[in-house]
């Protein structure tokens, strides 16, 4: 049953990524919160699935081969995939686009920040391919975890920020906040990639 676990937890939260896509996919600005919140939730316990699967698999000192392929999968679809919502065309703001303004994001989330995030992606796991299958470890450095750390967060902040709506009188605040958290995300995921390649780099050359 231990292990078990730690694969079980996985396939749920790819399960509970699934929910949350059909959740967010009923949702279009300005519209129910209700639906923001619910879709929070979710993603919510797909994030705790993620630290109670890797801390039982360390504690238990268990890892397969499903585990090692499944978990950074699921990490990824769930990720990757809420912002590819929150950048798509249910969070344009109408009135910005009306005002011919170029931020018509009320989620802060644009398109290039996507392209960016799954750039690093590709290139890491292609790398980490590549070298482990030469017997090279290559396994998330700090930068990694960090990176998937702050995506973890910035995502429910940001589904949050928009269901309390901050283009309203006196929530200009959470506008700045949101932005922040967002640069500081792309940024952080950006430079996380570099230490892959810098040990790609020195794996070659060796």
């Amino acid at each position: 049953m231990r292990r078990h676990l730690p694969n079980l937890l996985t396939i749920l939260r790819l399960a509970l990524a699934a929910i949350f896509f059909i959740l967010i996919n009923q949702y279009r600005y300005p519209g129910s919160e209700s639906i923001l919140w619910s879709s929070l939730v979710i993603f919510a316990l797909a994030g705790i699935t993620d630290l109670l699967d890797g801390y039982l698999a360390r504690r238990w000192q268990v890892e397969t081969t499903f585990g090692r392929i499944m978990d950074p999968f699921c990490d990824k679809v769930l990720t990757l995939g809420a912002f590819i919502y929150l950048a798509g065309p249910r969070f344009v703001n109408p009135d910005w686009v009306e005002a011919g303004n170029y931020f018509t994001m009320i989620s802060g989330v644009y398109p290039w920040m996507i392209a960016l995030m799954l750039a690093r992606e590709l290139l890491v796991t292609d790398l980490r391919m590549a070298h482990e299958n030469k017997g090279t470890k290559f396994g998330a450095n700090l930068w990694g975890k960090s990176k998937a750390a702050l995506q973890m967060i910035a995502i429910p902040v940001i589904i949050g920020l928009v269901a309390l709506d901050p283009v309203q009188d006196g929530h200009q605040w959470m506008g700045v906040v949101r932005d922040t958290l967002m640069y500081a995300t792309v940024a952080v995921t950006f430079i996380s990639g570099l230490p892959y390649i810098k040990s790609a780099v020195v794996a070659m050359r060796q």
